[in-house]
């Protein structure tokens, strides 16, 4: 309910930022009049393109972004039978993707974030998977994609402590955000912790993506072009420079130009609307300099190389002998050393470099970075640099070492990206007032059976009793509060369930559900949950039909899930038996297994933990799902606690005592992922 409230707090912030926006644009149209340019389809008003519908969606937000997402691209576009469509936010961002392997890929800007135009522009695209590049969370695009059953996958994330914090304030709306996400796939440790405080299910630290760094050949090519100019200079490439820091730059140069008279500054600014302005500094240094974006090269009394045009970092690196790393002189948190440490190049960096806590906390400990606060201590590094060139050169192999041991990011990226693929290939069927969803191979085995209309449709009739008693396919019943039958089709056998209300409700209203969106239904969320679930390994029936029936304003539903053949639940076994030390240990194996998982269960009785053939499964997935934090799991070891203590209360014989709750906590315990408490002491 609080969620609910903060995004509707949210959607009425942006209705009234709205003529704000349109100024920023305008504004920013008079440096880059491709901002004024597009605006229905920033907006939504305009579609994504067709030859996109059914595919994945990879949105980038800027130029960097995407550059640093090229090799995920390359990977997606070879490994998966899917159109690939990928988004961003700014001009310089779209000139790139559409340069980049035309005619495979294809591109939109991704819309604002209204809620009605958002929902109506991913309905049209319908992806099945999103995948979001670093940390762009949009509370709208998130929320459309829970409603329309959309996995998000968010990759190369990162939070800095200070991130967090800024989280932290909005807690309610940052959780409720986090809840949406399907996956989170962090840079480092630090950051997973962060974000599982923060709410989020499910977080792995997968790896930098910029360690996958893919070199195009055009910057390979260009450096090569450029290389002759520089014969007999000292090449030193400041990168990604902010205001406040090119001052700073241009002074530390003319210092060490008195030690180093070769010196050439290629100088980098980060955001090109300040291409100019750093022209204008340069030429109040009084330094002499050349523009790239003129197609002017250096002479041998050139000082400055302004560096003013986009997309050339890497060719810029490849001729660099030493590289300074912008956003690091003023609090912006620095900018990532990757591309340079992939080209073996000495790193300076300013102090503030919280953006990259983690990595250049590595840098430093390896000793393959320099720090400078100020110009004259950039100067000192460089005239030490110069005077001992074996230092600088030993700087850059080391942290080359570091950058080839983190590689392999974009596998395991892509990895879970095909897992969370396979989730969502099941068959989707939507006639009359009814929506079936079929697991793929069941659907088949039906089909081969004859059990379908014409072999291609599935008949709502496939979820009623009276179907499998026509067939003579029932094979039992349990009659407890509800009546569960069990039916055999496809050479097994399986549980059909009608969803009740329970409680006070239920004596009034049956089974009739207030109008949510089909994949937010009790059928559906269930029979995704359990084909997550399964497909991870956990011990869960597999589903094989569910159905969401519109019923006026609301729904009924019902759900087919295989049948565990031969089990008792844990109630009916203790009743005929004691359970071993082992077994005991093997339960609390099991729920920590779910745990690990962060999957919730809001029921775990004893009633609802299964046993056949030496394995325990856990059953009835109805209202639960992934949750974030760990306060939760506690409650519900002590549900089962409670259940286990009401059955020996209420039975003659029931073979169970507190102490062989204590043997199910060791198990439990025991499955415990060592590194799951020592990355929660990092800061």
């Amino acid at each position: 309910m609080k969620f609910a409230l903060l995004r509707l707090l949210y959607n009425l912030l942006v209705l009234l930022l709205t003529p704000l926006l349109l100024l920023y644009l305008l504004l920013r149209s008079r440096k880059d009049q491709a901002y004024r340019r597009r605006f229905a389809e920033r907006f939504g008003l305009v579609l994504p393109p067709a030859a996109a519908r059914g595919g994945v969606l990879l949105h980038t937000v800027s130029v960097g972004e995407f550059n640093a997402a090229k090799p995920l691209v390359n990977q997606l576009l070879a490994s998966l039978n899917l159109p690939l469509l990928v988004s961003c936010t700014t001009p310089t961002a779209s000139e790139a993707i559409r340069a980049y392997a035309p005619g495979q890929l294809q591109h939109a800007y991704l819309p604002f974030d209204y809620p009605w135009l958002t929902k109506r522009w991913l309905k049209a695209l319908a992806p099945k998977l999103v995948v979001v590049m670093e940390t762009e969370l949009w509370p709208n695009l998130l929320q459309a994609c829970f409603e329309l059953g959309i996995p998000v996958q968010l990759v190369n994330a990162r939070l800095s402590a200070r991130s967090a914090k800024g989280y932290r304030r909005f807690y309610w709306l940052s959780a409720g955000l986090l809840a949406r996400l399907s996956l989170v796939q962090t840079q480092d440790n630090n950051s997973a912790r962060r974000f599982k405080a923060l709410g989020a299910a499910r977080v792995e630290n997968a790896g930098n993506i910029k360690f996958d760094l893919s070199i195009p050949a055009q910057s390979t090519e260009l450096a090569a072009q450029l290389k002759p100019q520089l014969q007999g200079r000292k090449v030193w490439v400041a990168a990604s420079t902010h205001a406040g820091e090119d001052e700073v730059l241009l002074q530390a140069y003319q210092l060490a130009k008195v030690q180093v008279p070769e010196l050439l500054l290629v100088l980098v600014p980060r955001h090109k609307e300040r291409f100019d302005r750093v022209a204008s500094l340069i030429e109040q240094a009084g330094l002499r300099y050349c523009r790239r974006s003129l197609q002017q090269l250096p002479q041998h009394d050139t000082a400055v190389w302004l560096a003013d045009s986009m997309g050339e970092l890497l060719s810029w690196y490849q001729l660099a002998d030493w590289v300074f790393i912008g956003g690091s002189l003023i609090e912006r948190g620095g900018h990532n050393p990757l591309e340079a440490m992939a080209f073996a190049k000495p790193v300076l960096s300013g102090p503030h470099v919280f953006n990259f806590a983690v990595l250049f906390s590595a840098l430093k400990k390896q000793q393959a970075v320099q720090f400078a606060a100020d110009a004259q201590a950039i100067a000192a590094v460089l005239t030490e640099w110069q005077q001992q060139p074996e230092q600088a050169v030993q700087l850059g192999q080391t942290g080359y070492q570091l950058f080839c041991k983190e590689q392999g990011v974009v596998t395991r990226l892509l990895q879970r990206s095909q897992q969370l693929l396979e989730q969502q290939a099941f068959v989707c069927q939507e006639k009359s007032s009814n929506v079936i969803w079929a697991d793929a191979k069941f659907f088949s085995e039906l089909s081969a059976d004859g059990l379908l209309a014409n072999k291609t449709e599935i008949n709502a009739d496939l979820l009623r009793p009276h179907f499998w008693q026509q067939q003579q396919a029932v094979v039992g019943s349990s009659k407890g509060r509800n009546t569960v039958w069990f039916v055999k089709a496809a050479g097994r056998e399986w549980v059909l369930r009608h969803y009740y209300r329970g409680g006070l409700v239920g004596k009034l209203n049956k089974d009739w559900f207030c109008p949510v969106p089909v994949t937010q239904s009790r059928a559906m969320a269930e029979f995704r949950l359990l084909r997550q679930m399964h497909q991870a390994g956990l011990p869960v029936p597999l589903p094989g039909l569910a159905l969401f029936q519109r019923r006026g304003f609301g729904y009924s539903a019902d759900i087919l899930l295989q049948r565990i053949e031969g089990a008792q639940d844990l109630s009916q076994l203790l009743q005929q038996r004691a359970l071993t030390a082992a077994e005991w240990q093997q339960v609390g194996a099991m729920i920590r297994a779910f745990h690990q998982q962060q999957i919730w269960h809001s029921d775990l009785n004893c009633h609802n933990i299964l046993y056949a053939a030496g394995q325990f499964y856990l059953i009835d997935f109805d209202k639960c799902g992934q949750r974030g934090g760990q306060q939760w799991k506690a409650a519900t070891l002590a549900r089962l606690l409670r259940s286990l203590r009401k059955e020996q209360q209420q039975l003659p014989q029931f073979h169970w005592q507190d102490a062989d709750f204590q043997a199910l906590m060791l198990g439990y315990d025991l499955t415990q992922n060592p590194t799951e408490h020592s990355s929660s002491n990092q800061n």
